[in-house]
Protein backbone atom coordinates (compact mmCIF):
# COMPACT_ATOMS: atom_id res chain seq x y z
CA UNK A 1 0.00 0.00 0.00
CA UNK A 2 2.84 2.65 0.85
CA UNK A 3 4.65 1.40 -2.42
CA UNK A 4 1.56 2.49 -4.19
CA UNK A 5 1.12 5.64 -2.74
CA UNK A 6 5.55 6.45 -3.30
CA UNK A 7 4.36 6.27 -6.66
CA UNK A 8 1.61 8.41 -6.95
CA UNK A 9 1.38 12.10 -7.10
CA UNK A 10 1.26 12.42 -3.26
CA UNK A 11 4.03 13.07 -1.34
CA UNK A 12 4.57 9.73 0.90
CA UNK A 13 5.81 10.66 4.73
CA UNK A 14 5.86 7.26 7.03
CA UNK A 15 7.04 5.96 10.25
CA UNK A 16 6.93 2.35 11.33
CA UNK A 17 7.83 1.15 14.54
CA UNK A 18 10.20 -1.57 13.08
CA UNK A 19 13.00 0.00 11.37
CA UNK A 20 12.76 -3.00 9.04
CA UNK A 21 9.44 -2.37 7.57
CA UNK A 22 10.90 0.13 6.14
CA UNK A 23 12.83 -1.60 3.46
CA UNK A 24 10.04 -2.40 1.95
CA UNK A 25 10.15 1.28 -0.03
CA UNK A 26 13.95 1.10 -1.28
CA UNK A 27 14.12 2.84 -4.28
CA UNK A 28 10.58 4.71 -3.98
CA UNK A 29 10.21 8.61 -3.19
CA UNK A 30 9.34 8.85 0.62
CA UNK A 31 10.21 10.92 4.15
CA UNK A 32 10.59 9.01 6.88
CA UNK A 33 9.90 10.66 10.53
CA UNK A 34 10.89 9.88 13.82
CA UNK A 35 7.81 9.42 15.17
CA UNK A 36 3.96 9.09 14.89
CA UNK A 37 3.57 12.83 16.04
CA UNK A 38 5.59 13.95 13.70
CA UNK A 39 4.08 12.30 10.82
CA UNK A 40 0.87 13.37 11.95
CA UNK A 41 2.07 17.26 11.91
CA UNK A 42 3.21 17.32 8.68
CA UNK A 43 0.04 15.52 6.98
CA UNK A 44 -3.17 15.91 5.45
CA UNK A 45 -4.05 12.26 5.64
CA UNK A 46 -2.76 9.75 8.08
CA UNK A 47 -3.30 5.89 7.45
CA UNK A 48 -3.08 3.61 10.10
CA UNK A 49 -2.27 -0.10 9.18
CA UNK A 50 -1.57 -1.39 12.48
CA UNK A 51 -2.81 -5.24 13.65
CA UNK A 52 -5.34 -4.40 16.42
CA UNK A 53 -7.37 -1.40 18.33
CA UNK A 54 -4.96 -1.62 21.41
CA UNK A 55 -1.99 -0.45 18.21
CA UNK A 56 -4.26 2.04 17.17
CA UNK A 57 -5.22 3.49 20.57
CA UNK A 58 -1.67 3.18 21.46
CA UNK A 59 -0.26 5.50 18.45
CA UNK A 60 -3.49 7.96 18.50
CA UNK A 61 -2.89 8.61 22.46
CA UNK A 62 0.65 7.62 23.41
CA UNK A 63 1.99 8.21 20.12
CA UNK A 64 0.74 11.70 20.01
CA UNK A 65 -1.31 11.49 16.56
CA UNK A 66 -4.48 12.76 17.46
CA UNK A 67 -2.51 15.82 19.90
CA UNK A 68 -0.14 16.68 16.64
CA UNK A 69 -3.07 16.54 13.84
CA UNK A 70 -4.50 20.19 12.55
CA UNK A 71 -8.21 19.97 12.26
CA UNK A 72 -9.35 19.15 9.08
CA UNK A 73 -7.19 16.72 8.55
CA UNK A 74 -8.15 13.34 8.21
CA UNK A 75 -7.14 10.22 9.59
CA UNK A 76 -8.05 6.46 8.56
CA UNK A 77 -7.63 3.17 10.24
CA UNK A 78 -6.81 0.47 7.55
CA UNK A 79 -6.87 -2.56 10.12
CA UNK A 80 -9.91 -4.71 11.18
CA UNK A 81 -11.29 -4.24 14.55
CA UNK A 82 -14.36 -3.90 16.67
CA UNK A 83 -17.01 -1.51 15.18
CA UNK A 84 -17.66 -0.17 18.42
CA UNK A 85 -13.82 1.10 18.87
CA UNK A 86 -14.40 2.40 15.14
CA UNK A 87 -17.15 4.74 16.81
CA UNK A 88 -15.02 5.72 20.03
CA UNK A 89 -11.90 6.52 17.64
CA UNK A 90 -14.08 8.42 15.50
CA UNK A 91 -15.48 10.60 18.63
CA UNK A 92 -12.18 11.36 19.76
CA UNK A 93 -11.00 12.49 16.43
CA UNK A 94 -14.13 14.58 15.95
CA UNK A 95 -13.74 16.34 19.06
CA UNK A 96 -10.40 17.58 17.72
CA UNK A 97 -12.00 18.84 14.54
CA UNK A 98 -10.36 15.62 12.57
CA UNK A 99 -12.22 13.14 10.63
CA UNK A 100 -11.79 9.51 10.67
CA UNK A 101 -12.39 7.00 8.55
CA UNK A 102 -12.65 3.02 9.57
CA UNK A 103 -11.48 1.68 6.78
CA UNK A 104 -10.37 -1.80 6.79
CA UNK A 105 -9.38 -3.80 2.91
CA UNK A 106 -9.82 -6.98 1.83
CA UNK A 107 -7.26 -9.17 -1.01
CA UNK A 108 -3.94 -9.75 1.77
CA UNK A 109 -0.52 -9.14 0.40
CA UNK A 110 -1.27 -10.31 -3.13
CA UNK A 111 -4.05 -7.61 -3.50
CA UNK A 112 -1.65 -5.79 -2.39
CA UNK A 113 1.27 -5.91 -4.05
CA UNK A 114 -1.38 -5.85 -7.44
CA UNK A 115 -3.13 -2.47 -6.06
CA UNK A 116 -6.37 -4.63 -6.30
CA UNK A 117 -7.70 -4.24 -2.58
CA UNK A 118 -11.04 -3.72 -1.80
CA UNK A 119 -11.49 -1.30 0.71
CA UNK A 120 -14.48 -0.64 2.76
CA UNK A 121 -15.24 2.31 4.72
CA UNK A 122 -17.04 3.72 7.36
CA UNK A 123 -17.10 7.38 8.05
CA UNK A 124 -18.72 11.03 7.34
CA UNK A 125 -19.44 11.54 3.01
CA UNK A 126 -17.19 14.26 2.84
CA UNK A 127 -14.16 12.97 4.59
CA UNK A 128 -14.73 9.62 2.15
CA UNK A 129 -15.10 11.96 -0.63
CA UNK A 130 -11.90 13.92 0.29
CA UNK A 131 -9.75 10.15 1.01
CA UNK A 132 -11.25 8.05 -1.95
CA UNK A 133 -8.69 9.28 -4.27
CA UNK A 134 -5.94 7.74 -1.67
CA UNK A 135 -7.76 4.77 -1.49
CA UNK A 136 -7.77 4.37 -5.72
CA UNK A 137 -4.06 4.35 -5.93
CA UNK A 138 -3.95 0.89 -4.01
CA UNK A 139 -7.76 -0.61 -4.56
CA UNK A 140 -9.68 -1.64 -7.44
CA UNK A 141 -12.94 -1.11 -5.63
CA UNK A 142 -13.99 1.23 -2.93
CA UNK A 143 -16.84 0.58 -0.95
CA UNK A 144 -18.61 3.13 1.32
CA UNK A 145 -20.31 1.85 3.84
CA UNK A 146 -22.07 4.55 6.08
CA UNK A 147 -21.60 5.95 9.11
CA UNK A 148 -18.58 5.59 11.65
CA UNK A 149 -17.71 1.57 12.36
CA UNK A 150 -20.03 0.73 9.22
CA UNK A 151 -16.58 0.06 7.44
CA UNK A 152 -15.39 -2.52 10.38
CA UNK A 153 -18.99 -4.03 10.00
CA UNK A 154 -18.78 -4.73 6.50
CA UNK A 155 -15.07 -6.35 6.82
CA UNK A 156 -16.41 -8.61 9.92
CA UNK A 157 -19.62 -9.45 7.41
CA UNK A 158 -16.84 -10.54 4.67
CA UNK A 159 -14.52 -12.68 7.21
CA UNK A 160 -17.20 -14.38 8.70
CA UNK A 161 -18.37 -15.92 4.91
CA UNK A 162 -14.63 -16.34 4.27
CA UNK A 163 -14.01 -18.36 7.73
CA UNK A 164 -17.54 -20.32 7.15
CA UNK A 165 -16.77 -20.85 3.56
CA UNK A 166 -13.52 -22.36 4.81
CA UNK A 167 -14.73 -24.94 6.71
CA UNK A 168 -17.10 -25.76 3.98
CA UNK A 169 -14.03 -26.51 1.66
CA UNK A 170 -12.19 -28.67 4.72
CA UNK A 171 -15.28 -30.68 4.70
CA UNK A 172 -15.74 -31.25 0.88
CA UNK A 173 -11.97 -31.43 0.04
CA UNK A 174 -11.38 -33.86 2.99
CA UNK A 175 -14.92 -36.49 1.37
CA UNK A 176 -12.86 -35.93 -2.34
CA UNK A 177 -9.54 -36.62 -1.01
CA UNK A 178 -10.57 -39.67 0.60
CA UNK A 179 -12.77 -40.71 -2.55
CA UNK A 180 -9.89 -40.50 -4.74
CA UNK A 181 -10.96 -37.34 -6.32
CA UNK A 182 -8.43 -35.56 -7.62
CA UNK A 183 -8.45 -31.84 -5.41
CA UNK A 184 -6.65 -29.54 -8.14
CA UNK A 185 -9.04 -30.98 -10.61
CA UNK A 186 -11.82 -30.16 -9.01
CA UNK A 187 -10.74 -26.54 -7.57
CA UNK A 188 -9.91 -26.15 -11.22
CA UNK A 189 -13.58 -26.68 -11.63
CA UNK A 190 -14.69 -24.43 -8.77
CA UNK A 191 -12.88 -21.66 -10.26
CA UNK A 192 -15.76 -21.79 -12.68
CA UNK A 193 -18.70 -23.39 -11.14
CA UNK A 194 -21.55 -22.13 -8.64
CA UNK A 195 -19.66 -23.84 -5.98
CA UNK A 196 -16.84 -21.83 -5.74
CA UNK A 197 -15.34 -18.80 -3.86
CA UNK A 198 -12.52 -16.81 -3.70
CA UNK A 199 -11.03 -18.42 -0.80
CA UNK A 200 -11.24 -21.34 -2.26
CA UNK A 201 -9.19 -20.51 -5.33
CA UNK A 202 -6.59 -18.52 -3.11
CA UNK A 203 -5.82 -21.97 -0.98
CA UNK A 204 -2.42 -23.08 -2.39
CA UNK A 205 -1.70 -19.87 -4.21
CA UNK A 206 -2.39 -17.05 -1.78
CA UNK A 207 -2.61 -19.46 1.15
CA UNK A 208 0.56 -21.68 1.30
CA UNK A 209 1.32 -24.02 4.08
CA UNK A 210 3.84 -21.74 5.05
CA UNK A 211 2.02 -18.97 6.44
CA UNK A 212 -1.79 -20.65 7.32
CA UNK A 213 -0.74 -20.77 11.09
CA UNK A 214 -0.02 -17.05 11.21
CA UNK A 215 -3.88 -16.50 9.15
CA UNK A 216 -5.48 -18.60 11.26
CA UNK A 217 -4.23 -16.38 14.08
CA UNK A 218 -5.67 -13.64 12.59
CA UNK A 219 -8.76 -15.53 11.17
CA UNK A 220 -9.49 -15.91 15.02
CA UNK A 221 -9.29 -12.55 16.05
CA UNK A 222 -11.65 -11.69 13.02
CA UNK A 223 -14.10 -14.04 13.94
CA UNK A 224 -14.16 -12.50 17.54
CA UNK A 225 -14.40 -9.26 16.66
CA UNK A 226 -17.35 -9.90 13.95
CA UNK A 227 -19.36 -12.05 17.20
CA UNK A 228 -18.92 -9.32 19.77
CA UNK A 229 -19.75 -6.71 17.68
CA UNK A 230 -22.70 -8.05 16.22
CA UNK A 231 -23.93 -9.83 19.14
CA UNK A 232 -24.02 -6.38 20.91
CA UNK A 233 -26.26 -5.37 18.63
CA UNK A 234 -29.00 -8.19 19.05
CA UNK A 235 -28.15 -10.66 16.37
CA UNK A 236 -27.73 -14.61 16.95
CA UNK A 237 -23.86 -15.08 15.93
CA UNK A 238 -23.33 -18.40 17.74
CA UNK A 239 -23.99 -20.71 14.52
CA UNK A 240 -21.51 -17.91 12.37
CA UNK A 241 -19.35 -17.75 15.16
CA UNK A 242 -18.26 -21.62 15.66
CA UNK A 243 -18.50 -22.83 11.92
CA UNK A 244 -15.94 -19.78 11.05
CA UNK A 245 -13.62 -20.74 14.03
CA UNK A 246 -13.91 -24.39 12.96
CA UNK A 247 -13.27 -23.03 9.11
CA UNK A 248 -9.80 -21.54 10.83
CA UNK A 249 -8.71 -24.28 12.74
CA UNK A 250 -9.80 -25.98 9.49
CA UNK A 251 -7.29 -23.81 7.04
CA UNK A 252 -3.85 -25.69 7.61
CA UNK A 253 -5.70 -29.02 6.91
CA UNK A 254 -7.05 -27.98 3.36
CA UNK A 255 -4.42 -25.97 2.46
CA UNK A 256 -2.44 -29.12 2.74
CA UNK A 257 -4.96 -31.18 0.57
CA UNK A 258 -4.52 -28.88 -2.11
CA UNK A 259 -0.53 -28.82 -1.70
CA UNK A 260 -0.33 -32.58 -1.70
CA UNK A 261 -2.60 -32.65 -5.30
CA UNK A 262 -0.50 -30.29 -6.68
CA UNK A 263 2.78 -32.03 -5.67
CA UNK A 264 1.05 -35.33 -6.23
CA UNK A 265 0.35 -33.85 -10.44
CA UNK A 266 3.95 -32.04 -10.49
CA UNK A 267 5.10 -35.59 -9.99
CA UNK A 268 3.01 -37.18 -12.11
Amino acid sequence: MARALADSPFDLRVWARRPASLDALAGHPHTVHDSPADLAAASDIVLLVLRDDKDVDGVLNDGGILAAMRPGTILVNHGTGDPQEAQKFAALAAARGIAMLDAPVSGGGPGAEARTLTTIVGGTPDAFDAAKVVFDTFSSAVIFMGVPGAGQQGKLLNNALTMTNLKNAEDVFTIAESTGVDVAALQRLLATSSGGSFIIQALGTQITPSIASHLQGLMRKDIEHFADGFARLGADVASVRDRGLAGADGLAVVVDIVDRSRTAGDAA
